[in-house]
């Protein structure tokens, strides 16, 4: 590699860094901010807390990388290009696939590490997340000791406790049942335990109420009463595992007797041909950022920046791929069209390049944007040839 190309790599992934880090931080946190009820409710530690932040990294990286991918290209190129480092090369007679190399080796480099997170390690993230979330749900005694606050369960059921004593017991309690539409029930006890042999909360000296729809309330006392939570802590503790969670052999041979893929089994399809398809965009956007910047351009030109054009064609490339991975759910017509679009769109900008032609506005409107910035530029107090903003005699 020479040294030009090893500066423009070098720039371009530092470009790239700058962009991915600040990004990934924002969307990192506002993930693990959603789960911070969950940890806090059932209460886990932080370090539970940070091990369910970390999990969730690999889920993001993907969605992430290839933007920051784009921007760091666009960016570089676009600042090479004000500083007339561009011109200097075209002046010298470098060929420009000086300049292509070195993106589209970094390019290729992202794509491989997207497929290797995306098929090997997100999935894995993937269940253990789901697990964790799974055992924070069936962790019914970190919710029933909370003292003096009301806890939610599970969709329609509330806890509360007065206060906890030792030996498990607690004091206290009342719990609100309205999970059967058809009938709500509030038992009040004067105090209670869990049995963990039996998965049941053992409530004793209290009442119950019994509300029907028509409104009639019935009220029981008890001495002992059992709550059944057996039911309530299984579903809790099952985790859900969808074609996204799971791994690449798998989806290549979806296990038939799996209860999500006969309940759905163009979602596995779907995932497996989306695996093979979104790996390469690092190496369409970066194409795609060499299209718009790659080319020395003059200052004077009218066109809207480079990174503005690449990353929204970026964005209809990635809602174009997304949409079709939707639509092969329901209808395997829609998967040529997942390898047809980054083919069609790498076969285009290739063109592109090879014909020295860049992503640009055309003439005209670039001539109606010159005009546009020169009207607001003639109207803007102090500029030259502005017009006056006194209502005094005009010289």
């Amino acid at each position: 590699m020479k040294l030009i190309e090893r500066y423009i790599l070098r720039r371009t992934s530092l470009m790239f860094l700058a962009t991915l880090l600040p990004l990934l931080g924002i969307v990192w946190t506002t993930q693990a901010l959603t789960n911070v009820n969950l940890v806090t409710d059932s209460g886990q530690s932080m370090l539970a807390f940070l091990k369910l932040a970390t999990l969730i990294l690999p889920s993001v990286i993907p969605i992430i990388l290839p933007f920051a991918y784009v921007i760091g290209v666009s960016q570089t190129l676009t600042a090479m290009n004000a500083d007339s480092e561009l011109t200097v090369l075209n002046a010298a007679g470098s060929s420009r696939m000086m300049i292509i190399r070195p993106v589209m080796y970094l390019g290729i480099a992202l794509s491989l590490i997207s497929f290797a997170v995306d098929n090997f390690v997100e999935p894995y993230s993937r269940m253990a997340v789901r697990q964790m979330v799974a055992t924070a749900h069936a962790d019914m005694l970190s919710s029933v000791i909370q003292e003096n606050a009301f806890r939610k369960v599970t969709d329609g059921l509330y806890v509360q406790v007065t206060r906890r004593k030792g030996g498990g017991v607690l004091e206290g309690l009342f719990v609100a049942d309205t999970r059967d539409p058809k009938v709500e029930y509030v038992y009040y006890a004067r105090e209670g335990a869990i049995d963990e042999k039996t998965s049941a909360l053992v409530m004793n000296d209290g009442e119950v109420h019994r509300k029907l729809p028509n409104g009639d309330v019935s009220v029981i006392k008890f001495d002992s009463y059992a709550f059944d939570l057996a039911d309530l802590t299984e579903r809790a503790g099952e985790a859900t595992i969808r074609a996204k969670d799971r791994d690449l052999w798998f989806l290549m041979n979806p296990d038939p007797e799996d209860d999500q893929v006969k309940r759905n089994p163009g979602a596995f399809t779907a995932e497996l041909h989306r695996r093979f398809t979104e790996w390469t965009l690092p190496i369409l956007f970066g194409l795609v950022a060499l299209v718009g910047s790659v080319d020395a351009r003059s200052h004077r030109e009218a066109r809207v920046h480079p990174m503005i054009s690449a990353l929204l064609v970026a964005l209809a490339i990635r809602w174009a791929i997304f949409y079709a991975g939707s639509a092969a759910e329901s209808s395997l017509l829609a998967i040529p069209f997942m390898y047809l679009i980054p083919v069609g769109v790498a076969a285009l900008a290739v063109r592109q390049l090879s014909r020295h032609k860049s992503l640009e506005l055309p003439a005209s409107w670039r001539t109606r944007l010159v005009d546009l910035s020169d009207r607001l530029t003639a109207r803007l107090p102090g500029r030259a040839g502005a017009a006056p903003t006194s209502n005094g005699p005009q010289p």
